[in-house]
């Protein structure tokens, strides 16, 4: 295992772990993932068409494969999707191979920076905002079971943020 351990961005959509995860990449001079756009790259589809065709749970699977497959890369920022750990075994290989930064981020924070993207499919609905609170009574007890750190991106800045998380881990060098 490296000496330098991975981490991994968890958190709801909206939450900024894309922007953060390749700045902290980038700051710790680490190879930035992001599960999402690996899954578009290899299917050459979007997400939204991936579950129109294969539906949410077909999207879930190529997560799941995506996940185990990232988290076994050395030394690395991953920057998850949303709904990654609804699954005990993605929480569990985020959970066992780094160190889980859960971003969270309050539901108003995420309709203001989800509004215009269209790119989001359990968005499409009558009432964004009655699905961001129900995903996050679903989700935030999970993103709590992996997290190693919480940090709040609807009051700290990306720069905080970024401190926050090379404190923790220079912490963790030292025990």
């Amino acid at each position: 295992m490296s000496s330098k351990p991975s981490i991994f961005l968890v958190g709801p959509m909206g939450a900024g772990k894309t922007t953060i995860g390749r700045q902290l990449a980038q700051t710790l001079g680490r190879p930035f993932h992001d599960s999402d756009r690996e899954i578009e790259q290899r299917t050459g589809v979007d997400i939204p068409t991936i579950f129109e065709y294969e539906g949410e749970e077909g999207f879930r699977q190529r997560e799941a494969a995506m996940i185990d497959e990232l988290t076994r890369l050395p030394g690395i920022v991953l920057a998850t999707g949303g709904g990654s750990v609804l699954r005990p075994e993605n929480r569990k290989a985020l959970a066992s191979r780094g160190l889980v930064v859960y971003l969270k981020t309050p539901v108003a924070v995420q309709l203001a920076r989800t509004a215009h993207d269209r790119n989001r499919p359990l968005l499409q609905t009558d009432d964004p905002e009655a699905r961001l609170r129900a995903l996050f009574e679903q989700r935030d007890p999970l993103y709590r079971e992996v997290a190693d750190l919480i940090l709040d991106t609807g009051r700290l800045s990306i720069r905080q943020i970024i401190r926050q998380i090379e404190q923790r881990l220079n912490v963790g060098l030292d025990t």
